[in-house]
């Protein structure tokens, strides 16, 4: 007795079912490393570093700002070599002060840096925004 054949429509969904579960599973990735979450207005923030976790995919600064703590993404170890910036610069007790963007929820205190400032020198992560 030989197998049923596989009806051709069922076997023209399997790659579209894959393709369907590559996409939906790299979405959230997406959604976080981009700027879609981020409002469009430029703003700043001045604080004191209280924690640093430097690496891949970005590295995140817990900032103390007027008595709230703020993550700020700041670049992936690339950028922020080619901007000039060391792991040195980025440790507890540095004050700074960074441009970008807050998160577009206001109850969330996460920020978009593409710029920082320490000790008067500007580090731009991102020379092409503005």
């Amino acid at each position: 007795m030989s197998p049923t054949p596989t009806p051709f429509w069922l076997r023209a969904l399997r790659p579209l079912a894959a393709a369907f579960l590559v996409i939906a599973a790299a979405l959230p990735a997406a959604a976080h490393h981009g700027w879609t979450w981020a409002e469009d207005v430029n703003a700043e923030l001045t604080g004191t570093i209280v924690a640093a976790k430097l690496g891949n995919p970005h590295g995140e600064l817990t900032l103390a700002v007027e008595g709230a703590n703020w993550i700020v993404e700041v670049g992936q170890p690339w950028r922020n070599e080619q901007a000039g910036l060391k792991d040195a610069m980025l440790v507890k007790g540095v004050k700074l002060t960074v441009s970008g963007h807050k998160h577009s929820d206001p109850k969330k205190k996460v920020f978009k840096a593409e710029r920082l400032v320490i000790d008067g020198k500007t580090f731009n992560l991102y020379p092409d925004r503005n």
